[in-house]
């Protein structure tokens, strides 16, 4: 286990899945771990969880994979689930909050969004440098043979931005989002295979407009929304079009 592609927040997005699967099979990489969020927003969440079940390695929950499974009144959220099948609902409920290994001498710990829960939400440009340092607290929920030691490394995702920082106390990596970045797919490789860790963020362009196609194809309820967020810099655009009466 050298090298590592660690993805997330997948939603649904199955093009975009399937573009970023190709490139990290391009890449030689050992293994791969998935933060989580295999579905919701996107429609094709069935799909992406036999694409995830099939390829990753290690897979943890998000907190859609716990929305997603719930009882609701909201009409997009009960379309998703519509189109998932028992053996996915089952399969979302077994995944464990989080993952930890060793590479190279250094503790890496995963998990979705904070140590504590996958519905806290901590984004460095956002909140304090204490609460970005509570990242690497060790809770009830991470309790593992290694909880004792404070992890070296923290990949989460959530926030679907890629980010780096480094703290005096580790490495903070946020690995961006699969299915719902601004503009491309991103994720990050993880590379032990030289004694050292390096990150690598990736960005992999994918067909946007045949995955709204899809959506649309499918009669998916939300599909202005979901058009919203894949398309997010084109309609950014539009709007400030309209603003300037251009």
């Amino acid at each position: 286990m050298s090298k590592i592609a660690i993805i997330s927040d997948i939603h649904g997005n199955l093009t975009a899945l399937e573009s970023v699967l190709k490139d990290i099979e391009n890449r030689g990489v050992n293994q791969i771990f998935c933060l989580g969020d295999l579905v919701g927003k996107g429609p094709r969440g069935s799909e992406c969880i036999e694409l995830v079940r099939k390829h990753c390695d290690e897979v943890i929950y998000g907190n859609w994979d716990v929305f997603i499974r719930e009882e609701t009144d909201n009409e997009i959220i009960k379309w998703s689930q519509s189109q998932l099948t028992e053996e996915d609902f089952n399969y979302l409920a077994s995944l464990p909050f989080h993952l930890e290994f060793e590479l190279n001498g250094k503790m890496i710990r995963c998990f979705h969004a904070s140590p504590r829960s996958v519905f806290e939400r901590i984004a460095p440009e956002y909140h304090s440098l204490a609460e970005c340092l509570s990242l690497f607290e060790n809770s009830e929920e991470t309790n593992s043979h290694h909880s004792k030691r404070t992890p070296d490394i923290v990949f989460y995702g959530d926030i679907h931005l890629t980010l780096l920082r480094s703290y005096e106390i580790g490495i903070l990596c946020n690995v961006g989002s699969v299915g719902l970045d601004l503009v491309d797919a991103t994720y990050v490789i993880v590379d032990g295979s030289h004694g050292t860790n390096s990150i690598n963020f990736v960005r992999v362009p994918y067909d946007r407009e045949a995955e709204l196609m899809a959506a649309r194809e499918l009669g998916m309820v939300g599909y202005e929304q979901y058009y919203k967020e894949i398309m997010y810099d084109e309609f950014i655009k539009t709007k400030n079009n309209e603003g300037s009466g251009g």
